[in-house]
């Protein structure tokens, strides 16, 4: 069975997406209608993989959760996750909507990443198996930290009813509690600790931006276009969200990449 490396972008970096997206946009004008639940969408799909929070009441596999081919280093299919949870299924509740777009957002990110990163393991001489997964997510750890961010999910009745009705997979209380301090240490941390470039282990500061930057022009060019097309009142697939938004075609993932 091929081993898989399930290092991903913290949700320190999800956290700070979340908040560039809001401090240059309304969340309303993007199609969020809770920008709290957006917010814990953002780590959704984490949260039964066992990484981030280790004591959840059972775990998924990454490859499932995130709807990813298994591969060395899986890339998150966001426009299948996209067709399955949100194109067919409008209206839905505000919350519950927000949350299914948070957590589209998250698997977007760590498509970017991932893939990004796919095209470094291949132009560049790194090291495999767990040295390359160790120090990947310690950069991506340490990327999020130098980004610096403030936002806590608050726990609303509202927040526990969208989770508890998350259409991939239930989202248990205990668990949403639990995720909920683990995201709020993360910030106190950051807070607490604020670092600068220049101490990342196998990526840069250049490449570590340059990814972040490209992801965030993605998820607004994408919403924006996803709000043009629901006002005309038709199911929106994610094909017509890239037509409209002007994006190439998805392409199908394989593991030709891996050919150095």
């Amino acid at each position: 069975m091929l081993r898989y490396d399930v290092s991903m972008p913290s949700w320190n970096i999800h956290t700070a997406h979340v908040e560039r997206l809001f401090a240059d946009h309304e969340p309303a004008d993007l199609g969020i209608e809770d920008a709290n639940t957006f917010l814990f969408g953002n780590f959704a799909p984490d949260i039964y993989v066992g990484f981030m929070v280790p004591d959840v009441s059972f775990r998924i596999d990454y490859c499932t959760t995130h709807l990813a081919r298994i591969s060395l280093i899986p890339v998150a299919d966001a426009d299948l996750f996209w067709n399955l949870y949100i194109a067919y299924r409008t209206p839905q509740h505000p919350t519950g909507l927000s949350l299914v777009l948070g957590a589209w957002a998250h698997l977007l990110a760590d498509r970017f990443y991932n893939g990004n990163f796919r095209t470094f393991w291949q132009t560049h001489d790194v090291p495999g198996g767990d040295e390359q997964r160790i120090r990947k997510q310690a950069d991506f750890d340490l990327f999020g930290h130098y980004l610096g961010i403030h936002s806590h999910v608050h726990v609303t009745s509202e927040l526990l009813a969208a989770a508890y009705d998350f259409k991939p997979y239930r989202i248990l209380e205990e668990d949403v509690m639990r995720s909920i301090r683990v995201a709020s240490d993360i910030v106190n941390a950051s807070a607490k600790q604020p670092v600068g470039p220049g101490h990342f282990q196998l990526l840069d500061e250049q490449w570590l931006t340059g990814v972040f930057e490209a992801c965030n022009d993605r998820m607004v060019v994408w919403l924006q276009a996803w709000r043009e097309l629901l006002a005309e009142g038709h199911p929106v697939l994610a094909s017509d969200v890239r037509e409209r938004a002007g994006l190439p075609r998805a392409k199908r993932d394989t593991n030709d990449w891996m050919k150095k």
